[in-house]
């Protein structure tokens, strides 16, 4: 399995956007954001995703740059229309905005529609929480084919549906909450096929509502899980309620549209920690509570507690040193396409 150094990851995604049609403005963003998610860990939402990308921008599901269209908007709110642009350069753009507004209104609140995948979600709430915002982001699928039951039925009808909630701190690492209100994100699956492992029971059931550890199933028909097991129904409220901030507040609707076309849904708030108390004694604050979270003695089978957001960190600062690991059937694909566009050469570890 190929290491390679996140800056070297970095100017390799970009040389096969940018043959790929995309500018050097956008192929440099997508970059960034795809790599820090491998470097945060979240290997199913970084250079695993840029073949599927390059496919999308093929078949016009993806444009390169795409106006960037405020529908409607008032001091502490922005509707925004992506027209089918990158998602990672709508919503970075989305939330320097987003932001700005946090900042003269003390609360803000952004809807996006009609863009392409935005990745690990986390990425656009830490930027807020660096600017003392404490910030909360939900996504859905928009109107693309769906991947999770609701509790209780065997048709999928939601998506992964992610959540993601942010806080200003003087830790180290951000103390952040990122996660799926299904039971693993459709590109843990796709992570697992590439490096021809199993997936772990509770996460898929087969087309015939049967538990499987066979990744492939989930391609054979089978359905993802709400998140919470036997209480699933709590992963199914949140994700519903998710699909609503995400899909019918922006527009989107819900349900499946024939062509297919991915479409991410966002809603994106943020709060100014300095309209409720001042900045420096809630991010002192939030690092002694990490600290007192640390600090209780480890169940059975546990070497200790972390705090929301700990493992990312450390994962992350490990990998800037020893670099990323890239799955061989991924790496395979970013050669193939290199050799296409005629840039073979540019494509090594």
């Amino acid at each position: 399995m190929p290491v390679v150094a996140a800056d070297r990851l970095r100017t390799i995604v970009e040389a096969l956007l940018q043959a790929s049609g995309t500018s050097a403005q956008e192929a440099e963003t997508v970059a960034r954001y795809s790599v820090a998610a491998n470097l945060a860990g979240h290997d199913s939402h970084g250079v695993i995703q840029i073949p599927i990308y390059i496919d999308r921008i093929g078949v016009g599901h993806i444009v390169p740059g795409a106006p960037f269209e405020i529908k409607q908007e008032s001091a502490t709110t922005t509707v925004i229309d992506g027209n089918w642009g990158f998602g990672y350069v709508v919503a970075d753009r989305a939330t320097k905005l987003t932001i700005e507004k946090a900042k003269k209104s003390n609360v803000a609140a952004t809807t996006i529609l009609r863009q392409s995948h935005v990745g690990r979600v986390a990425a656009y709430p830490l930027m807020a929480a660096k600017e003392g915002l404490i910030a909360i982001m939900t996504a859905d699928s928009g109107r693309s084919p769906k991947a999770v039951a609701p509790f209780g039925g065997r048709e999928a009808r939601l998506g992964t549906n992610p959540i993601c909630i942010a806080m200003p701190s003087d830790l180290d690492g951000p103390f952040v909450l990122d996660m799926a209100t299904s039971a693993v994100a459709v590109g843990k699956i796709k992570l697992a096929q590439a490096k021809g492992t199993k997936i772990p029971e509770g996460w898929v059931v087969d087309k015939q509502g049967q538990p499987t550890t066979d990744p492939f199933e989930y391609d054979r028909g089978g359905i993802l899980l709400p998140l919470g097991g036997s209480e699933g129904y709590k992963g199914y409220g949140m994700s519903a309620m998710v699909e609503v901030f995400s899909g019918l507040l922006p527009g989107l609707g819900f349900g499946v549209e024939p062509t297919g076309r991915h479409n991410d849904g966002c809603f994106l708030t943020m709060f100014n920690v300095e309209a409720f108390r001042p900045l420096a004694t809630f991010k002192k604050e939030v690092a002694e509570f990490a600290a007192y979270l640390k600090a209780t003695p480890p169940a059975e089978g546990f070497k200790e507690v972390l705090y929301p957001g700990e493992v990312e960190w450390r994962t992350e600062q490990a990998r800037l040193k020893s670099g990323v690991e890239v799955d061989e059937k991924t790496w395979k694909k970013l050669q193939e396409i290199g050799a296409k566009h005629g840039i073979a050469d540019q494509v090594k570890a």
